[in-house]
This record gives structure tokens, C-alpha cells and sequence, in this order.
């Protein structure tokens, strides 16, 4: 999928699980196209195509509504600031049968924005449904957007800023030692495993013993790199996903 900048970074959404992350990706990437920058517009998606990011249609409401409540601060190219709904009205008919349909808009505030977006990144769906924590989302997301700037290979923070990027809630995880362990380390190795970049992220500020800045450096993977990612996918995948034994065995006395 295709996913605006102006929707990654973004203030305000640190209360988002993952599984609304990733249903709020499904829905950018149904309305993806030139409907999604004119205001009042409403799209549709069958529920079955969001059921694979939850284990049934009561979680899909609870997503929603988590959607519909979150309130974001959305910096567009001109550098102003607005604050938008990050999900407008919407409906959902026949939500207990397989063919249900949930339509949906965007905060009138949200399409303009979205309408003047150059910066965007590419994501794979694939990639999004197979992160487990929300930070290690957050941070695919993040690079995605970076890793195709030419002549740029790293960016520093704030780190409050890069609490925010991750969507670490506000007072959790208070020391820089804490939010290494729980947050960054294993963001990091999530992003090593399964994107087609890599990264690091160090301190690169101190004052005193505190860490007040980061810096998040990234690069694309060699093709060996992505052979040996392609490969011990293959072999997860096959653990999982046993080959089924021929009908010959089963029938026999002796399996």
C-alpha cells in the first residue's frame, strides 16, 4: 500500500493498539486514490477483509471507535499544524454475516491534506500484518517513509519526539534504559526481520547521565541480506505451515 507521510508522522495517537494500526492501514489502503483528497466522500470495504487483522466483528468495532476518538496533529507541507479525527462517520451493515460492509469517511480536515501529500511510503501488506508490537509498526512505517530519500541516511530526535513516533504512551517506560529494552530493541529486530531495510538507533546527546537525543540511521538490504531474510522466512512459514501427508499414508494401518 500506498500510506501518506502526513499519516505517519503524526502527535497524538499513542493510545492506538496495534490491531486498530493495522486496521486503519486496511482503510487508507481501500480509499487510496484521488477520491480520498475531496471532502465528504465515503468509501467501502467488505468486513471479511477486515477480519484478518481481528478475531471477530466486535473487535473490529472496538477499533473503530478507538479510531473515531483518537485525535492527531497533522503537519502539512506548508508547515501549519491541524488537528484531526484520524476516522469520520461511518456504518456497518449485516456485521454479523460474512458479506457485511462497513462505510467510512475522513475528517473533512484530513482530506486536503491528504489531496496536497508529495511524500509518501511504500508498505507491504504482508510485512503490516506479520509485526507484533505496535512499535515495531510504527518504526517500518517511519522508515518506509525515509529510506527512499536520496543522500540521507539518518535523522536525530528529541527523545519525547521519538516516544511519539513509536506510540510509547505518555508515562510509560520513563527512563531511556527502559524504553531500549521494551520499546527500540525489539522494534529494531522486528524491522531486521521481516522489511527490506535495517537500522540502528543510538544515543547521540547526553546531558549529564540523561539521554536527551537519538539517532535513527538506516540503509537498504544487500541482495545476500534479503536471500538470507527470504530463506528463514521459507523455513518459519514451512514450521507452521506443515506439508499435508498424501492420502495413501493416512489410510495406512501403519501411520
Amino acid at each position: 500500500m500506498i500510506k501518506p507521510a502526513e499519516l505517519i508522522d503524526i502527535q497524538g495517537a499513542t493510545g492506538l493498539s496495534l490491531a486498530a494500526r493495522r486496521l486503519y492501514n486496511r482503510l487508507l489502503a481501500n480509499a487510496f486514490g484521488p477520491d480520498m483528497g475531496f471532502e465528504g466522500r465515503d468509501f467501502c470495504i467488505p468486513l471479511s477483509e477486515l477480519r484478518g487483522t481481528h478475531a471477530g466483528n466486535e473487535r473490529i468495532s472496538d477499533s473503530i471507535e478507538a479510531l473515531m476518538k483518537t485525535v492527531v496533529i497533522v503537519r502539512g507541507i506548508d508547515g501549519r499544524t491541524t488537528r484531526v479525527q484520524l476516522l469520520g462517520g461511518n456504518d456497518m451493515v449485516d456485521s454479523e454475516r460474512r458479506h457485511g460492509m462497513l462505510t467510512y469517511s475522513f475528517d473533512k480536515r484530513l482530506a486536503p491534506l491528504l489531496r496536497e501529500s508529495v511524500v509518501f511510503a511504500k508498505l507491504e501488506l504482508a510485512a503490516l500484518q506479520a509485526f507484533g508490537t505496535k512499535y515495531g509498526l510504527a518504526l517500518y512505517e517511519a522508515l518506509s517513509r525515509r529510506v527512499r530519500l536520496h543522500h540521507v541516511f539518518h535523522e536525530d530526535f528529541e527523545v519525547d519526539a521519538f516516544r511519539n513516533l513509536l506510540g510509547v504512551p505518555e508515562g510509560k517506560l520513563p527512563s531511556f534504559g527502559n524504553l531500549r529494552q521494551k520499546a527500540i530493541d525489539p522494534a529494531i529486530s522486528e524491522v531486521v526481520k521481516l522489511a527490506p531495510f535495517s537500522c540502528t538507533i543510538e544515543p547521540c546527546e547526553h546531558v549529564g547521565r540523561k539521554v536527551t537525543k537519538v539517532r535513527l540511521r538506516w540503509w537498504v538490504k544487500s541482495v545476500d541480506e534479503m536471500k538470507t531474510q527470504w530463506e528463514a522466512r521459507k523455513e518459519q512459514q514451512a514450521e507452521l505451515f506443515p506439508p499435508a501427508l498424501p492420502e495413501a499414508l493416512i489410510e495406512s494401518p501403519g501411520v
